[in-house]
């Protein structure tokens, strides 16, 4: 344990308190991992010891359960501004809170892109409205991310964005997405890619295989993705710039982010759970919710990307959630819209899926969840330190549930999850040492 755990202030001084008894407190970003109390004052974590001896104004019984710092996911689709019938920063974040997510991360494919200073201090005001969770932005590379001229970054670094991204497009100019990278070299922020060469992916609705060829479908081949994550781990080798690779799939793409570290190279990865745990054979034709970019791959892919999260190579699991209106997902495969909703199942799933199958061990998983993603975006999160933020999730790793679309806060309810019993959920969220109620709004 890389810190003396100890209290914050004396009782005296106290004005709210809340006081988390008898978990299991797993808490990588300090090596900690064991039966311990968990005492919040005044929104700030003040002890992290067994058997804590004080007074506080509210207490939650832990035991059989898992506390965690609140996970953190750096790639959600929250729609706004221009596209709230599919979400907005309200839904979004009860969702975030069902789910166990007390820090999100919003990309800027929206109507207007996110790719000007007014623009993002405009949302930055708009989360802090909201105030249910942390929404932290993030800004469009090109203007319009359409990768032909670079937006303002600096300006929008200045206004409040944590990292910049043209995701749902590939940048394809490889010059302009090299000037990005020199552009903020000097920032330490990153450029997370959406990795497919355009050209190969044309019209594509689902990994290109023998699958795709039974159903009729046209395919987006692995290749594709392979490409585009080469090119830009050798852009960010040239110019000493940071890349993150958006929610990889392919075998190959995570061989490419290995060999690249192993070089030196400032490339990270992230992995969402049903590209860790879900397969090109579970796409129906008539059940548009696994239409999802990148598209499901096959068992291999799932594999490789399970042993990089192990390895390391990759760094971050997020849920790319990404929720769109009941009328555009009931629609024929190939015209529906890709994504769907995952906030309010990633830990069912990854807990279902990896944990209890003996694929992960907790300490990795909620790694990947909360402590990585903080470090790669210098986030003040993701730890339970002394002073920090309380923000906390509770698990109950052996509770099991049936998922229930019409249980969900995202206003999108297509989701392949939809119907299946998993083990292991969220009980309760803390966000600023507020113990948050859904029910209350």
């Amino acid at each position: 344990m890389n810190q003396t755990w100890q209290f914050r202030r004396t009782e005296a001084q106290i004005s709210t308190s809340l006081l988390i008894r008898g978990g299991r407190v797993i808490d990588p970003a300090n090596d900690f991992d064991g039966a311990a109390d968990v005492l919040i004052i005044d929104g700030k974590i003040a002890a992290v010891k067994p058997d804590i001896k004080f007074s506080a104004h509210h207490e939650y019984d832990a035991a059989g359960k898992l506390v965690v710092p609140g996970l953190i996911d750096m790639h959600v689709h929250l729609r706004e501004p221009g596209q709230e019938a599919k979400e907005d920063f309200l839904s979004g974040s009860k969702a975030a809170v069902a789910g166990g997510f007390t820090t999100v991360a919003t990309m800027p494919n929206t109507s207007p892109t996110v790719d000007n200073a007014a623009l993002v201090r405009s949302m930055v005001k708009r989360a802090q409205e909201v105030g249910i969770i942390n929404i932290k932005i993030i800004g469009a590379v090109t203007k319009g991310r359409k990768g032909q001229e670079l937006a303002e970054m600096r300006d929008m670094l200045s206004a409040g964005a944590v990292a910049f991204s043209d995701d749902g497009s590939f940048d394809d100019n490889a010059k302009i997405f090299l000037n990005a990278l020199d552009y903020l070299h000097d920032t330490g922020k990153v450029i997370i890619c959406h990795e497919e060469e355009t050209s190969l992916v044309a019209e594509g609705v689902m990994n290109e295989g023998k699958r795709s060829a039974l159903l009729g479908l046209k395919g987006r081949p692995t290749v594709a993705e392979d490409i585009a994550v080469a090119r830009d781990a050798l852009l960010a080798e040239y110019t000493g710039g940071r890349v993150h690779i958006a929610h990889i799939s392919s075998a190959r793409a995570v061989d490419i982010v290995r060999d690249a570290k192993r070089r030196g190279v400032k490339i990270t990865a992230e992995v969402t759970p049903q590209h860790l745990t879900m397969t090109e054979d579970l796409v129906n034709p008539a059940d548009s919710s696994t239409k999802i970019n990148p598209p499901l791959r096959t068992q291999a892919d799932c594999d490789a990307c399970l042993k990089g999260l192990l390895d390391g190579t990759i760094d971050a699991i997020v849920t790319d959630h990404s929720p769109h209106a009941p009328e555009e997902k009931d629609r024929e495969y190939i015209y529906a819209p890709s994504g769907f909703p995952g906030l309010e199942t990633s830990v069912g799933v990854l807990f279902t899926e990896l944990y209890h199958a003996g694929k992960i061990d907790l300490r990795t998983l909620i790694s990947k969840m909360t402590a990585e993603p903080a470090k790669i975006f210098g986030l003040d999160a993701g730890t339970l330190s002394i002073d920090a933020s309380a923000d906390i999730t509770i698990i109950d790793p052996e509770l099991v549930w049936t998922v229930d679309a019409k249980n969900f806060y995202t206003r999108g309810s297509h989701s392949p999850f939809v119907g299946r019993k998993l083990k292991g959920r969220v009980v309760a969220t803390i966000v600023r040492g507020n113990l948050m109620k859904l029910n209350q709004w």
